[in-house]
């Protein structure tokens, strides 16, 4: 196909300033809230400030794993809104600083980085060479440079082509994109280990890194849909999105709740099996006191409700559904990640407050203000792929 057989016809509207304004007084309420929550409890809210970390990086790093994914299938139904993710992929830009807090506060929230406590403890000592400070730094630092690199390369790409129409800008991303897969996929596995699994640094899985790379991937579609379905009933996006698009969505959004359920019961039921402590402490610790709560609950929020919710062809095409579900499994998934990173906090139990709703509130207001930024900046459309006219004439 020719670069020049685009004939799609798009004109850019501004989102309204009201978006702005709401995500400004979110980040502003959440900062406040966190800022005053550091004083009154400094690890409680390194805990916090880790699942908001977690949960940004899910929606930034997911968000470039679909905008990579498509160039490498060749898919064309997702075309016409693929900026979307390459908006959210943006919060990416922001991971860095939220990282920050979480950093200065290592010796609060992970035992390894006591080294009287590494010294007294022979499996720690034999991890010591993976897990120390230095080292930990310079795999963050690493990581967070790979992310942003591809990043900024990929969409520097796309939105180049808005001007050029060049068809050779998409087989230079799709090239990129084959060497982002293997980083990708190794970056965000020693990512979730370092995060979130080594808080329990006796405790090893190695399915974890999968079971962190769904859930991420499950945000970034809700967060994508979501947005999706919004901008095209207020008639942002580009005219001659259909229901097959959304079913697409839905369906993925299905599927990927189906293959987190998988995963989850797959590590549950292999250790549950194998009946080794070194593996079975890690959920003893979250059926222990009013934890066993949060833990019957995340089977019912994270898979029976969404899945029941998707589960017919109808319910896949709805827009209020797909609206409903995007924002249920966003919530779920910051569930979760309560779920995997609070209970080395707290083991007797579960703590909610006023110091929990900061933290949330700063991840919404950081991606409607990122949207928001880079809507008024790039086309929300990507008006020269060569792909989306036949986008745009998707049918299943």
């Amino acid at each position: 196909m020719s670069s020049n057989t685009n004939t799609v016809e798009y004109v850019k509207k501004d989102l309204p300033a009201s978006v702005n304004k709401i995500g400004i007084a979110l980040l502003i309420a959440g900062l406040l809230i966190i800022v005053f929550s550091y004083f009154v409890d400094n690890t409680r809210s390194a805990f916090n400030n880790l699942i908001l970390l977690m949960f940004l990086t899910s929606i930034g790093l997911g968000s470039l794993f679909l905008v990579a994914i498509e160039y490498l299938g060749g898919a064309v139904w997702s075309t016409p809104f693929r900026r979307v993710s390459e908006f959210l992929a943006a919060v990416l830009i922001v991971v860095p600083i939220i990282a920050i807090p979480v950093y200065l506060n290592l010796h609060s929230i992970f035992h390894w980085t006591h080294t009287d406590v590494v010294a007294a403890d022979p499996i720690l000592s034999g991890k010591s060479a993976y897990l120390n400070e230095t080292f930990f730094a310079v795999r963050v630092v690493v990581f967070f440079a790979l992310w942003l690199l591809f990043y900024f390369l990929i969409t520097k790409n796309s939105k180049k082509q808005d001007e050029t129409k060049d068809q050779n800008l998409t087989t230079r991303n799709i090239k990129l994109s084959a060497v982002f897969m293997p980083i990708f996929a190794l970056t965000i596995t020693f990512a979730s280990i370092d995060w979130i699994m080594s808080l329990n640094p006796h405790w090893f899985s190695t399915i974890f890194g999968v079971y962190y790379f769904t859930g991420s991937l499950l945000a970034a579609l809700a967060a994508g849909t979501f947005i999706i379905v919004m901008l095209n009933e207020k008639g942002y996006l580009i005219k001659g999105l259909k229901k097959d698009h959304y079913y697409s969505l839905g369906a993925l959004l299905f599927a990927f709740t189906n293959f987190w359920a998988y995963i989850a019961f797959s590590q549950f039921m292999l250790i549950w099996y194998a009946n080794l402590p070194e593996e079975t402490v890690f959920f003893m610790d979250r059926l222990h006191g009013s934890w066993v709560y949060v833990s019957i609950g995340l089977i019912f929020i994270r898979f029976i409700i969404p899945y029941a919710g998707l589960l017919s062809q109808p319910s896949k095409m709805n827009a209020k559904n797909l609206k409903f579900f995007s924002l249920w499994i966003l919530f779920a998934h910051f569930y979760d990640l309560y779920w995997l990173i609070m209970p080395s906090y707290s083991k007797e139990g579960f703590v909610l407050g006023w110091m929990e709703l900061g933290f949330p509130l700063l991840a919404v207001g950081i991606i409607i203000l990122v949207f928001s930024i880079k809507s008024k900046k790039e086309n929300l459309i990507p008006i020269g792929d060569p792909k989306l006219q036949r986008g745009l004439d998707f049918r299943l």
